[in-house]
């Protein structure tokens, strides 16, 4: 069954380890991340966004797969079904469908509407025992729509929000959504060791995974990150396997594509992106 992070992203802050967030889009990225998780005996977020919820066919769609593969595919670790950027009646959407975990992304507003959203969603998430990010500072890039100039956020701003009480907290640092340019400086160590410093133990949350370099990674996770999220890498590989195996021309002898065949590929791409980041995030062997 689904379970809030809570509890997964207090042991990996403790571990000194990281969880790795996995967006998906479809079935076949969902179960190769469910198989991968299993066999490397690691806890695992799954990451929708809104538009990638409405593609899927909708919410409790979305939910309806995902319980229905945590069932038939026997997967015993700690699975969290997240939110990921959502909005404010996404999130609402997302608590009535099922989700067990919730992102409010509240960073466009003024900070006191900011907190008065986030306040009115921690009373709900505490209700249904569901855990709730929140984000400070815009994660840079665009993702799905949703577009951020990449500001480092406000420690005091990371503290007025950390302390409403909600689960988990995204603080920019430089990090971007999507591929990183030459010319990006890197995380800025600084802001993250001020944001730690001012909301103390509670677990911080890296966006935009994809390309940072793994010492930069593992400095991260040593300043308290405890959830990373990747998306961007496993569409990078799902596509490029899929294009290779088009460009092979395997079309059973001018019959057209087996979608199954099509896909397996990607999904192959898949868990070996998710099993290597992994790997990365110290997170195999600690469901």
């Amino acid at each position: 069954m689904l379970v809030s992070a809570k509890e997964m992203l207090t042991k990996a802050r403790e571990g000194k380890y990281a969880v790795g967030q996995f967006n998906i889009n479809n079935l076949e990225w969902t179960k190769a991340i469910l198989l991968t998780a299993q066999e490397l005996s690691s806890p695992v977020i799954l990451g929708v966004s809104e538009g990638a919820g409405k593609y899927m066919g909708g919410y409790k769609t979305v939910v309806g797969m995902v319980n229905g593969l945590l069932e038939e595919l026997n997967i015993t670790v700690p699975v969290a079904l997240h939110l990921d950027h959502g909005s404010y009646e996404g999130a609402k959407k997302c608590i009535l469908a099922g989700f067990s975990s919730i992102m409010f992304d509240g960073s466009h507003y003024p900070i006191e509407e900011n907190v008065q959203k986030t306040t009115e969603l921690v009373n709900a998430c505490n209700i249904l025992g569901l855990s709730l990010e929140a984000e400070v500072g815009s994660i840079g890039g665009e993702e799905d729509g949703v577009v951020g100039m990449g500001e480092c956020a406000d420690p005091a701003e990371c503290k007025m929000i950390a302390d409403l009480g909600v689960t988990m907290l995204a603080a920019g640092i430089g990090n971007i959504h999507g591929k990183y340019p030459a010319n990006w400086p890197g995380l800025s160590f600084e802001t993250l060791a001020a944001v730690k410093e001012k909301v103390g133990d509670m677990p911080l949350v890296l966006h935009g995974g994809t390309g940072i370099p793994a010492d930069m990674i593992k400095k991260a996770i040593s300043l308290g990150v405890a959830k990373i999220n990747v998306n961007t890498e496993c569409q990078l590989a799902f596509a490029e396997a899929t294009r290779k195996y088009i460009e092979a021309g395997k079309d059973q002898q001018g019959k057209g594509f087996d979608p199954r065949k099509l896909l397996a590929p990607g999904f192959e791409a898949i868990r070996a992106t998710v099993k290597e980041k992994m790997e990365l995030f110290g997170s195999v062997g600690k469901a």
